[in-house]
């Protein structure tokens, strides 16, 4: 359990605390995650310091939660859909443009904000194409016009490893629309002024229609030339043409649907307009659900889980989801990302070796009255011959059968360095324990689409019966079977780096699935150790269901299989606190830490005497 005096515990609480009080949202609840920082709803996501916490770190993390703080506070999601451009590099424009305008109204009211917001921006950039960009045609416009907006409202230059790639456009950006992006210094603090003049100034750049031509455009209708205001049936048919993907962004290059797209692009851009512009006639949509902290007395005795139809879930071998030419490259992608840990890796295992050698093999009884003879006692028998306890005799020490389970969250927000670790991990697990005669099964859990699947058509199709359970369709993946050798399996791993694989995570009958094989083993020790980086979340059945329901599941399966079942049950949280559901647990902030945690944590299994558990 983490510690009151725990430093980066302190840290969170703190920064949460400022948000809420920067934003004035007193709801929203903030977590640490190693993939992108996100604010959807009330649920915001900052990047997770190092152990040490730098300082260059602790501004970032600082500067995305002074950024989410901001735009709840200065931005209005209805206003901003209305004059929306349709998607494209328009639009990419608009939302980069809308953000530097919120940022720069911090800016200028708070020196810290600032300078939390300056190392933030930094930090984005790093991971943008214009830190690539060599000619002018691959500098992306919507990043150089974010920062050269940036620039004009809080006089701060672009990021010095971006300033190159600005200058290339920057004449040309100048010399097209520099008097109206002058003009957006005195509209700031204005939202709806503000994008009248974007809207000018993506006309000068060739982006979007010029606003004083738009009611000559409305004139060519024979149904819309009488009495409209001018410009606002323009701006209705723009809305109505971008209506439906107005949450879909060009830069959700991750996305392999439009859903998933949706979904990426939402949270990383907006706050308000995502749960606005989601819901549908649903009405909770979209919604990021609730995630409490129950304690287990809390669950009712008769909690009643169920799936709405196990219909269209699927278990699938990790080579039925991709070709063998794709499974190759994905490894070999893995194996890159393998080449800079190689010494880490390697002492890892070799420790993990030692550890379980250590006990497979024999050990010695010494002081005997015969046997062989004992080298340490050489000098004894020297100067005494005659005394008879020099000897040790060989013995075998019992070591019972064991399998280990490795069940990886293969949700959407593992997406990046938490998968990859834990792919690493895996990989390094499962050939240590081979050579010590210990099986290794790895399976991955997961949902088949974003937002319910099959399962939710067919409860729409039956006209929306209430509390119908679980509404998505299960996806569990079998990256490598107990009895498989490593060598066989070892391309499956790299399936975890497919883009589009990772979607939503559905814990509780996950859990069930690894317990049951586990249970149809003959091995006399079962050790199941599970891998995530949240609770358990699926927009589609938290939408029509209790905002608990999935986490009430997880800990009645957690409870059971704590209290009833032979198996060891371990848990391993990414930047998220597992120690709240399993009573054998460890939470690391750090991916880079996983690999020596699941060392660890098995040695120490193994180095502790199973029945005593009981």
């Amino acid at each position: 359990m983490a510690q009151p005096d725990n430093p980066i515990e302190d840290f969170r609480q703190a920064v949460a605390a400022t948000l809420r009080a920067l934003g004035h949202a007193p709801d929203v609840e903030l977590a640490f995650t190693a993939d992108k920082p996100s604010c959807f709803g009330d649920q915001a996501r900052v990047p997770q310091p190092g152990r040490a916490m730098p300082a260059e770190q602790v501004a970032e993390v600082r500067g995305w939660a002074d950024s989410f703080a901001l735009r709840r506070l200065h931005h209005d999601a209805k206003l901003h859909n209305i004059d929306q451009p349709d998607a494209g590099v328009a639009r990419d424009i608009w939302n980069a443009v809308e953000q530097a305008r919120v940022e720069a109204i911090g800016s200028a009211d708070m020196v810290g904000v600032a300078r939390n917001l300056d190392r933030m921006t930094e930090m984005r950039v790093r991971a943008d194409p214009i830190v690539r960009a060599r000619t002018a045609e691959e500098v992306p416009m919507a990043t150089a016009l974010g920062l050269l907006v940036r620039e004009r409202l809080t006089g701060a230059p672009p990021p010095r490893i971006a300033e190159a790639a600005v200058d290339l456009i920057r004449p040309e950006i100048e010399a097209a629309a520099g008097e109206h992006l002058d003009d957006l210094v005195a509209a700031q603090g204005d939202q709806a002024a503000f994008a009248q003049v974007m809207r000018r100034v993506l006309s000068d750049l060739g982006l979007g229609a010029d606003p004083d031509a738009e009611p000559e455009q409305a004139e060519d209708s024979d149904e819309q030339q009488d009495e409209e205001a001018p410009g606002e049936e323009g701006e209705e048919q723009e809305q109505d043409a971008g209506g439906q993907d107005q949450s879909t962004e060009t830069r959700a290059e991750e996305s392999q649907d439009d859903s998933e797209s949706t979904e990426t692009r939402e949270t990383e851009m907006d706050t308000d307009m995502v749960s606005e512009a989601e819901m549908g006639e649903e009405g909770q949509e979209g919604m990021t659900p609730w995630r409490p902290n129950l304690p287990m007395s809390d669950l009712p005795p008769d909690f009643d889980y169920k799936a709405y139809t196990h219909a269209h879930d699927e278990i699938i071998g990790a080579e039925d989801l991709c070709d063998a030419e794709e499974l190759t490259r994905l490894r070999a992608y893995l194996d890159q990302q393998l080449v800079p840990l190689q010494s880490a890796v390697t002492k890892l295992a070799n420790r993990l070796q030692r550890r379980l050698m250590a006990q497979q093999n024999r050990s010695w009884d010494f002081d005997q009255e015969e046997g062989l003879l004992d080298a340490a006692r050489l000098v004894r028998i020297v100067t005494n011959p005659a005394y008879a306890m020099s000897y040790k005799v060989e013995r075998d020490t019992e070591f019972r059968d064991t399998v280990v389970t490795l069940l990886i969250d293969n949700s959407g927000s593992m997406r990046g360095r938490p998968i990859s670790i834990a792919a690493i991990c895996a990989d390094i697990l499962a050939r240590t324990l081979e050579r010590c005669a210990v099986k290794t099964e790895i399976l991955g859990f997961t949902t088949r689409a974003w937002k319910g699947g099959q399962s939710r058509e067919k409860w729409l199709a039956d006209n929306r019966p209430v509390k119908p359970g679980r509404l998505n369709d299960l996806r569990h993946i079998v990256y490598k079977q107990a009895d498989a050798p490593w060598r066989r399996a070892r391309k499956n791993l790299g399936l975890m780096m497919r883009e589009g694989l990772l979607k939503e995570n559905i814990d509780g009958e996950a859990l069930l699935w690894a317990h049951d094989r586990l249970m149809a083993r003959r091995e006399d020790r079962r050790i199941l150790m599970v891998i995530s980086d949240g609770a358990p979340v699926d927009d589609s059945t938290l939408s029509v269901n209790t905002g608990n329901y999935l986490e009430r599941h997880l800990r009645q399966v957690i409870k059971y299989i704590e209290a009833k079942s032979p198996v060891e049950l371990i848990a391993i949280g990414i930047g998220h606190d597992v120690t709240r559901y399993y009573a054998k647990a460890v939470t690391i902030m750090d991916a880079e830490q996983l690999g020596g945690t699941i060392i660890d944590q098995l040695a120490s299994l193994f180095e502790t005497n199973p029945r005593s558990r009981r």
